[in-house]
């Protein structure tokens, strides 16, 4: 089983590429426009492997003096191409479905293509739950939107084993290029649904409502006496990495050690609950009201 982000999106790169060739042939011998769009299918599945497979890397370097934050949202910006790619490769399947719909064609030699159609839809399976597995273990949008990519890959390559049947049974051509269009519907879905989620990240979003809840809930199983109160606090996500700044006031008296002291506790709870979070504080004293005016105050 592979283990590792860099071999599971390598993995995907390889399965894409044997299902890239068997389609074309398959295509080419049965003159099935739905497999042919199958094909063209599995070579944006191909580039989308690639671009995860490079984006895990570069996401992974630390970070440097021209990208302080890190890299982490590579992957993010990955995710948004392939879900564009997804599109792109929708509208090409369209056009073809249609033109042959109306135009006319014909249909041979259904075994090749029923047989090569039922072995992609079991290796895309089998690699898209490795991918997503992977994903979940790391955090990765990359490989999630690749996964994403190979399922939909595989539903819709049951889609047209399901039209050539129809095509086999019947002798009406026309399911074929039905079916494609079916496809395309499928695949319009789901580079939608890849370019809202990484568009979110890639803007800033903050974090879902869970997490602002599990962060406040931290926040507040670190407080002590000494802490009148916080605002202004934020949390946004760059991959699997999550930026959290706010700011803490404390009571008349306190030092600034023990200030300085109580915040890193304060960091410590928040990091321990949130996984890959960086915390930033902010401490100022609570006489600050004019910063307290400017956000939400939760006050002790």
């Amino acid at each position: 089983m592979i283990r590792t982000k860099s071999g599971a999106a390598a993995l995907s790169i390889a399965s894409n590429s044997i299902l890239i060739a068997l389609k074309l042939a398959a295509g080419a011998i049965t003159g099935s426009i739905a497999i042919i769009t199958e094909a063209i299918h599995s070579l944006i599945d191909l580039v989308a492997s690639v671009i995860a497979f490079i984006s895990v890397r570069k996401a992974d370097e630390p970070a440097d003096e021209e990208h302080p934050y890190g890299h982490e949202k590579v992957e993010n910006l990955a995710a948004n191409i392939e879900g564009i790619l997804i599109l792109v490769g929708a509208a090409v399947i369209v056009y073809e479905a249609t033109h042959r719909l109306v135009a006319g064609s014909q249909v041979e030699a259904l075994g090749v293509g029923i047989a090569v159609m039922g072995f992609s839809v079991v290796a895309n399976l089998v690699v898209s739950a490795n991918l997503y597995r992977q994903a979940r273990i790391h955090e990765s949008p990359a490989l999630e939107g690749d996964a994403a990519h190979l399922r939909t890959d595989a539903l819709t390559s049951a889609g047209v084993l399901v039209g050539l049947g129809l095509v086999e049974i019947t002798g009406v051509v026309a399911f074929d290029s039905i079916t494609a269009l079916l496809v395309a519907g499928a695949i319009v879905w789901a580079g939608i649904a890849i370019i809202r989620r990484s568009s979110g990240v890639l803007v800033d979003e903050t974090l879902p409502a869970a997490e602002m809840d599990r962060i406040e809930q931290a926040i507040a199983t670190a407080r002590t006496p000494e802490v009148a109160g916080y605002h202004k606090l934020r949390a946004r996500r760059a991959g699997r990495r999550r930026h959290i700044d706010f700011h803490v006031q404390y009571r008349s008296g306190t030092s600034l050690e023990r200030a300085h002291e109580l915040a890193h506790e304060m960091r410590d709870s928040i990091e321990a609950g949130i996984p890959q979070a960086e915390v930033l504080i902010h401490v100022e004293p609570e006489t600050s009201y004019r910063e307290r005016e400017s956000g939400p105050y939760r006050s002790g």
